[in-house]
């Protein structure tokens, strides 16, 4: 059983200022000493980094359609452990998930299987009265969603919130707080979104700062935590990786950190130790060697096209990489990772492990998938089903080598990737919470 206050900060749509809301609603109630445990509804990896920053605690994903809505109570209950108020930011509009799958990984769905309250933030600008049948709307859609308040946002002035507030006082929903428009604390973004918090740190920590400020001069923080007590206990047990009990040495794990790469899903790390290894975390762009001992190399996804020019003049662990992937230990490279492994990004020198070029491109691909292993390789043996997403503005060719690490199924069929020796390397992002044999195969592989 666990008994965790908790929110679900929700909208009608994405950008109304759910990032703002819920990061400074983690930071001022950790402003107030509670312990304050970060989520994050999706596969979204930037986001949960200004979470973490705000909280002092790891950023936890929470995606349905990745790990299965089974896996979702479990997933909380595990990274909400030891904490007095848990906040939950959703993705998109609230009732919004997976193409085609109904209510498969919105915000919605993920807020009935935490039981959780949610507060919608709505876009206030440009309307007074309407708010409060777009309000209702939202509040009647879906019996199930319990939506225990508003949070205005971008209210012009002291007039124009009373009017806002007169109208919702008809839905029998509290306004929890209204916030004014203020630029300031706006962060930027680029080709995929918000700017991760590792690329501009000291900046980060002046935003969430602000968004703090904001957030507890124009909330009611009592009503909101009063509210999140109303949770009701979930039952069943908190998600852990299964430790496995290995005799001898741990193989060192080496994953790759730093400002060009960034994403990365708590559990992973968590997994890998368990499974017996040390994860050793690097940053390629200023490290000119793996960490001693380095059995296995993880590289994760970010933004590398970034820092095609720092990566490339890292000469010597470019050279360190390219051994110890031709030495045949077990090497696993997502998105970032994989393009990091070509042979060149936008014309610049990468790791050439993979005969492959890779370069920026205007379309965006974007989305979930469903996906087959094709080949056995140091994840997983061929067959092994996963589900995983996709989130690049890149172009790899060729896409695949003469053995493919996926065949994705959604939206349309294809394969995809590489396998060669001891190397794994995909644009597909996968939450290994889904399926804990991969990192058990990985740190085995590591072993021999």
């Amino acid at each position: 059983m666990v008994s965790v206050p908790r929110l679900v900060i929700a909208a009608p749509a994405s950008n109304t200022g759910k990032t703002t809301v819920a990061t400074g609603l983690m930071a001022a109630f950790a402003g107030r000493g509670l312990t304050v445990s970060p989520h994050k509804v999706g596969p979204d990896y930037i986001d949960p980094g200004y979470h973490a920053l705000a909280t002092g605690r790891p950023g936890r994903n929470l995606d349905a359609y990745m790990c299965g809505p089974e896996l979702i109570a479990p997933l909380f209950a595990h990274g909400a452990a030891g904490a007095g108020l848990a906040v939950v930011e959703g993705v998109m509009g609230l009732y919004d998930g997976a193409s085609g799958q109904g209510e498969l990984a919105s915000t919605a769905q993920v807020s009935k299987l935490l039981r959780a309250p949610v507060v919608l933030v709505v876009d206030a600008s440009s309307q007074s009265r309407s708010v409060a049948a777009l309000v209702h709307g939202f509040a009647s859609w879906d019996p199930e969603v319990w939506i225990g308040g508003v949070i205005l946002n971008k209210v012009a002035s002291d007039r124009h919130e009373a009017l806002l507030r007169e109208a919702l006082d008809e839905t029998g929903l509290p306004v929890l707080g209204a916030l004014r428009r203020a630029p300031q604390v706006v962060t930027p973004s680029r080709h995929l979104g918000l700017v991760p918090v590792a690329e501009r740190q000291a900046d980060a920590v002046g935003a969430v700062r602000a968004m703090a400020e904001r957030v507890a001069a124009g909330c009611d923080l009592d009503a909101l935590l009063a509210l999140a007590r109303t949770a009701p206990t979930l039952p069943g047990a908190a998600w852990a990786p299964e430790p496995r009990a290995v005799g001898g040495a741990r193989p060192v794990v080496a994953v790759a950190g730093g400002a060009a790469f960034t994403f990365a899903y708590a559990e992973h790390a968590e997994l890998l130790t368990a499974a017996g290894a040390d994860v050793v975390v690097f940053d390629p762009l200023r490290d000119e060697k793996l960490p001693a001992g380095t059995a296995g190399l993880v590289i994760g996804g970010g933004f590398p096209e970034v820092y095609a020019p720092e990566l490339s003049a890292n000469e010597p662990l470019r050279r360190a990489v390219t051994e110890l992937a031709r030495s045949g230990a077990p090497v696993a490279a997502e998105c970032a990772g994989l393009l990091y492994l070509a042979r060149e990004l936008d014309g610049r020198p990468m790791c050439g492990v993979l005969d492959a070029s890779a370069r920026m491109s205007q379309r965006l691909t974007l989305g979930y998938r469903q996906a087959v292993a094709v080949s056995d390789s140091v994840l997983a043996v061929a067959g092994t089903r996963l589900r995983g997403h996709e989130f690049h503005r890149t172009v790899l060719e060729p896409g695949a080598g003469a053995a493919p690490a996926w065949g994705l199924h959604q939206p349309e069929r294809r394969v995809e990737g590489f396998v060669q020796q001891g190397v794994h390397a995909s644009y597909l992002h996968t939450h290994w919470a889904a399926e804990p044999g991969v990192a058990r195969r990985f740190v085995e592989r590591c072993r021999t």
